[in-house]
């Protein structure tokens, strides 16, 4: 190589981009989307670069100990628990739900449900069966639904699928000696993760799959974290890899939301505005976000962030539930948290001093 040729791939190395996932954010980032979860209602930041704790806030009377309610963000344990049972033999994602939900058998809709139709939120069934309420939704409401659209045409969000989902599960796990999911969950995932749940509601002896579980940030990470590994943990690979990635794949109905999570992927105009997330966040699509986020996402701003390009799982936990059950909307931006904690910019891409 002559002199000129060596000046040329030096200046090559000099200008490359650093590759991603290198370092974690700076302390300076970090504690930029500290303040602002912070002035949001945030009582808790919780960031994990390759596994490793490298902050921690907690604002208020929150801290490390402090369980907190995770709303909607409890509905991806149901992800979970079906790349384990399908890992063990006993659930293929595409089996028809009626064939464990006899009820639903004679039934010229329901009966072509399947599993991932329950778990994309594309079911088709009425979001609150008669009779029910929506926070007090039993499998055995969710079991009387109507079907109202055909499976697999709309994306509709709601507790029913996952209800269904928890009786289609009660009924399989039974002869193999577990009374719930909850169970099931126990022994496959959280003993292996070391991972204590603070408390987890209840209905009729069976836990509420849509939003029950109350969890610390530093719990809630554990399972984050073994989402990044893609189903290992300490040398042990749980489940196969390619289960994991399963989760994050979207439906034609909506490609912004996997199997349980809600992913960074494109969406129309009209898909937006029919999602409640999705006018109270701004992640998708946005230059500042990675591309292979993706997150549990509860009421409030409960959020669990996935981003394995960065080797990073952010939690973030917040006051404000109630309103927002009420329809009253936050401040606070997923876009602005992320851009501050990962770049020290603002959603618009404007620098901010520490």
């Amino acid at each position: 190589m002559n002199r000129l040729q060596l000046l040329f791939a030096l200046s090559a190395l000099l200008c490359a981009p650093a590759a991603l996932g290198a370092d974690p954010p700076t302390q300076a980032h970090l504690e930029l989307a500290a303040a602002y979860s912070a002035r949001n209602k945030g009582v808790s930041l919780l960031v994990l670069h390759r596994g490793q704790r490298i902050f921690e806030h907690y604002p208020g009377f929150n801290g490390p100990r402090s369980d907190h309610k995770l709303a909607s963000g409890t509905k991806s344990f149901s992800g979970a628990a079906a790349v384990f049972a399908i890992h063990e033999g006993f659930l293929d994602l595409d089996e028809k739900v009626a064939d464990t939900l006899t009820e639903w058998a004679n039934d010229p809709v329901r009966s072509t449900i399947t599993v991932r139709h329950l778990l994309t939120l594309t079911s088709g069934l009425e979001p609150i069966p008669a009779g029910a309420r929506r926070f007090k939704m039993s499998y055995a409401d969710a079991l009387r639904a109507r079907a109202v659209d055909a499976p697999g045409s709309k994306f509709v969000y709601g507790p029913v699928h996952f209800q269904a989902f928890g009786e289609l599960m009660r009924r399989k796990l039974a002869p193999r000696g577990f009374g719930s999911v909850l169970e099931y969950l126990q022994a496959r995932l959280f003993t292996p993760l070391g991972l204590e749940v603070g408390s987890w509601e209840e209905l009729d002896g069976q836990p509420v799959l849509p939003h029950g579980a109350s969890l610390t940030a530093r719990e809630w990470a554990k399972f984050g974290e073994w989402l990044r590994r893609e189903g290992e943990v300490g040398g042990t690979q749980l489940v196969p890899k390619a289960l994991i990635r399963q989760l994050a794949q979207g439906s034609p109905a909506n490609p912004a939301y996997g199997l349980t999570f809600w992913l960074n992927e494109p969406v129309s105009p009209a898909l937006k505005r029919q999602i409640p997330l999705f006018q109270s966040t701004d992640i998708v699509e946005h230059p500042l976000v990675p591309d292979d986020l993706y997150m549990a996402a509860g009421a409030g701003d409960q959020r669990l962030y996935v981003i394995p390009s960065l080797e990073l799982v952010i939690v973030r936990q917040a006051r404000g539930q109630l309103a927002a059950v009420l329809g009253i909307r936050s401040d606070f931006s997923d876009a602005n948290l992320l851009a501050r904690l990962l770049h020290g910019k603002d959603a618009d891409g404007k620098e901010l001093s520490p």
